[in-house]
């Protein structure tokens, strides 16, 4: 990964781009490419109309009463998937089928073949597949990765990385979805596409899974059962034979645990970036028997999480007809580490990871 200065954007026109997708990550999206000059929020959709109609009037939009008639809108460009995890396969299809770029939410699929269909069906009707995470925009990522690439820490070793998400059901209102897939697929996300990213492509892992607590409880009250792993612990081995261990569950508040964030440990010293999304996380570094201190940040940092700027760096990398950062590629190596991870701790051995993705070169913010 190479980082370089931003190149001039200049438009003659607002780039736009419309929402698939309504529930609660969509507002923080929505607000975020409201208040860029470059982009026009053109159109928003929910199969739900209510929540679409809501959206709409919150950001000053229209809501669409089809997908379809989304789709339609030549003056759409872009358009943002925000479903739930099941359905962003087929969504982001159709949306390609239409010839509108997309940025997907993560994970980009919940099989590597239908993430590599995503990919291979992206370049055949010659539009952009973007996916999130974007956590390696942030400005605390990107001095993580400055620092790395000066080689204070000498020979990187050993990564942990901790995902402690706490119980869905205590802020979501429909958690149903999020355990189908798990943490794994929900949050592990983020550190295995920071830690792909800084370090290239997994070539092997080896997990385990187990339901912590099955019985919950909604919002509502409703009693339901967790069926699927709310906790996975896995290595993943880096083809320069870094190690990482993963920790991620459905169980434990982030705020309970000294357990978080990401630590790089080498022969030299030590880089802790203390959360692995947020934008202006604390990075620190320690040399080796030496003590941790604050790493200054490249550049200003955004406050929290900044959703839209990887549709905004899309949109720029798409008028400058040069290439994007979050690119499918990526996302489907991920989704290829996903699944190696559960395969691993469904059959109790090893699972080797044989794909790859072109290095990045990122834009500073």
């Amino acid at each position: 990964m190479s980082l370089h200065p931003p190149a001039r954007h200049e438009s003659a026109r607002p780039t736009g781009v419309a929402l698939v997708g309504c529930g609660n990550i969509a507002l923080p999206y929505a607000r975020d490419l409201a208040r860029y000059p470059e982009i026009a929020l053109t159109a928003v959709w929910d199969r739900h109309p209510g929540r679409a109609d809501a959206l709409a009037r919150e950001v000053g939009t229209r809501a669409a009463s089809t997908l379809d008639e989304l789709l339609a809108d030549d003056a759409t460009s872009i358009v943002v998937n925000l479903t739930g995890h099941a359905s962003h396969h087929e969504a982001t299809r159709q949306i390609l089928a239409a010839g509108r770029h997309v940025h997907s939410e993560k994970p980009l699929a919940l099989t590597p073949t239908e993430a590599r269909d995503l990919v291979d069906f992206a370049r055949a009707r010659g539009v952009r597949l973007s996916c999130a995470p974007a956590n390696f925009l942030g400005e605390a990522a990107m001095t993580a990765a400055w620092t790395l690439a000066q080689g204070d820490l000498g020979k990187i070793r050993l990564i942990y990385a901790e995902a402690n998400w706490g119980r869905i059901e205590d802020w979501h209102p429909s958690p149903a979805g999020f355990y189908q897939v798990g943490p794994l697929y929900d949050v592990g996300v983020y550190p295995i596409t920071l830690a792909a990213v800084l370090l290239g492509p997994v070539r092997r892992v080896t997990a385990w899974g187990t339901v912590l607590h099955p019985q919950r409880v909604t919002r509502d009250g409703t009693p339901f059962t967790v069926l699927g792993d709310d906790l996975t612990v896995a290595v993943l081995e880096f083809a320069d034979g870094v190690r990482m261990r993963l920790t991620c569950n459905f169980y434990v508040p982030s705020g309970h645990t000294a357990q978080r964030g990401m630590e790089f440990h080498g022969d030299a010293g030590s880089l802790y970036l203390a959360d692995w999304q947020q934008f202006d996380a604390k990075v620190e570094f320690a040399p080796y028997a030496g003590e941790r201190t604050p790493v200054p940040f490249v550049t200003d940092p955004f406050p929290g999480i900044e959703w839209g700027r990887s549709v905004r760096l899309l949109a720029r990398a798409i008028s400058e007809r040069r290439p994007h950062a979050t690119t499918g590629e990526l996302a489907a190596h991920v989704v290829d580490v996903l699944d190696a991870i559960r395969r691993s701790g469904e059959e109790e051995r090893p699972v080797e990871v044989d794909s790859h993705f072109a290095p990045l070169a990122l834009a500073m913010p």
